[in-house]
């Protein structure tokens, strides 16, 4: 075939191996590499020069190495005519040095933000604690407040409902509702609350007390003075009396008993305690429930219908979750006091501790719910600053060969900064992530929230047990009940999709 011209008009020719070359393109780029190459190598020289006459000798290899690193750290591409030449030829993957350091470097980041100088400002209520892990100020002025109590609000302030009352009697206190009337922060019982607020606390109830003997002849005690309650309550006492359940009853409802004692105090004198509240609602468990545990005196609840989630062990509590319960209620009554063995079983948990669960969930408490709002707050500030365009894109991982590492960050629930954790993309399990959370704690000398408020029989010991790891921003009822990870590809998916994932653990 005759040879072709291409639109230049330059002359093209057939080359050994059959390929066309255009005789001026050639020309044209061995001119430019010509002209260009004597400038790259002298800068690669001066360069090299430049490093290894900072150093004597010995060090000269260990130079020569680390300016490898420099060289291969980053790829750019420099143009030269037509042609795009690697200059920087790689990227982590073959960077020396562990994914771990390299990672350490690309993805920290210093916030705009210094929470130690500039503390979270909460007004409308004064509040005292003894320590947050954030800087945290509350008060009743302050023109930059992150946060308020109650409404109207300053365009960018976030809004604070909180309350300890049962949404039955005070609306706005359930969740829905409060969002619809403008409150950005909800502060009650629920535990799907952004940051619940409880009636129990290792700090204000002995729950671990010891049990004392069973002296009074009547099987319960009840202290009710709201006659007026809007569930079963007061019928469910009737019909227990019914039952041939005998009550003594020292409050204003029923009474017949001098109501003139300590409650706690007349509680562990009965083997039944009538735990029983104004309301049915999720989470509304007040301290009726956790002075009977505190009594030893097991709890006869009628309230909260997930009550068993706040149980210190199975079969520690009996529960009327409606009228027609009552009578099956009454004949365990009867046969637990007719029967010392298995009634010993239900107080148990006095002498062997309660269950992982029942820790998990009076732990929250060890922190002020006031610092948890800080907390709270800090967290959501930190969110907004990263998903802003200004913010500096980390990689969160790093492959080498067929080797992938993921850099995620862990916290202990109750605390604020993040820790960084290494996961290998071998070990990219569930168990691997909670043995790599033990691993980092442990070389911190971590020492749980809860250490200094739990009683001393059930303090835990120097090793540390997880209980939860969960995503940050779950609610305490989804992170203690209702999350898991459907397996180790659920958890694989959700690290692939989060980039620089954030997780919160719980230990017990």
């Amino acid at each position: 075939m005759a040879p072709l011209s291409n639109q230049r008009g330059s002359r093209t020719e057939r080359t050994q191996d059959g390929l066309q070359v255009s005789n001026s393109s050639i020309s044209v780029s061995k001119k430019k590499w010509s002209n260009l190459m004597p400038l790259f190598v002298a800068l690669v020289v001066i360069a090299e020069i430049g490093f290894l006459g900072r150093l004597d000798m010995a060090k000269n290899v260990a130079m020569v190495d680390s300016w490898a690193d420099v060289f291969y750290r980053r790829r750019e591409v420099a143009a030269v005519g037509d042609l795009e030449i690697s200059i920087f030829g790689a990227n982590q993957n073959s960077e020396t040095g562990s994914c771990e350091d390299w990672l350490e470097r690309e993805d920290a980041v210093t916030y705009s933000r210094d929470f130690s100088k500039e503390p979270i400002l909460v007004v409308g209520a004064e509040q005292e604690w003894r320590s947050c892990s954030v800087g945290c100020r509350f008060g009743f002025d302050g023109v930059k407040a992150d946060a308020q109590f109650g409404l109207p609000h300053k365009a960018g302030t976030a809004t604070i409902l909180r309350s300890m009352e049962s949404a039955q009697y005070y609306a706005e206190n359930n969740i829905e509702m409060a969002r619809r009337k403008g409150y950005g922060i909800v502060m009650t019982t629920s535990l799907s609350s952004d940051v619940p607020v409880g009636y129990f606390s290792w700090a204000e109830y002995d729950i671990m007390a010891p049990v004392q003997q069973k002296t009074e002849t009547a099987l319960a005690a009840a202290f009710i003075s709201n006659c007026g309650a809007r569930n079963f309550r007061l019928q469910a006492l009737e019909a227990l009396e019914k039952e041939n359940i005998k009550i003594d009853s020292y409050g204003g409802c029923h009474q017949n008993r001098d109501g003139n004692v300590k409650k706690v105090e007349a509680l562990k004198h009965y083997k039944f305690s009538l735990a029983f509240e104004n309301s049915n609602e999720e989470d509304y468990v007040t301290e009726k429930f956790f002075q009977s545990l505190v009594a030893g005196s097991v709890p006869v609840v009628v309230g909260a219908p997930n009550i068993e989630d706040f149980a210190p062990s199975p079969g520690s509590v009996l529960h009327i979750k409606e009228l027609a319960d009552v009578k099956s209620v009454a004949d365990t009554m009867r046969y637990l006091a007719e029967n010392p063995e298995a009634y010993n079983k239900s107080l148990r948990w006095k002498y062997e501790g309660p269950s992982d669960s029942f820790k998990a969930l009076v732990d929250m408490a060890a922190v002020h719910s006031s610092c948890r709002l800080c907390i709270h707050l800090a967290t959501m500030v930190r969110e907004k600053e990263e998903k802003s365009p200004d913010f500096k894109k980390r990689p969160c991982k790093c492959t080498r060969g067929s080797e992938t590492v993921y850099h995620i960050y862990v916290r202990e629930r109750g605390r604020f900064e993040m820790e960084s954790v290494y996961l290998r993309s071998s070990k990219l399990t569930l168990e691997s992530m909670k043995s790599a959370v033990i691993s980092k704690f442990k070389s911190l000398n971590h020492v749980p929230a809860w250490k200094e408020e739990r009683p001393e029989s059930i303090g835990g010991g120097t090793e540390l047990k997880v209980h939860r790891i969960y995503p940050v921003g779950l609610t305490q009822r989804q992170a203690l009940y209702t999350f898991r990870f459907k397996g180790d590809a659920d958890f694989r998916s959700h690290l692939e999709t989060n980039p620089c994932a954030k997780f919160e653990v719980i230990f017990v």
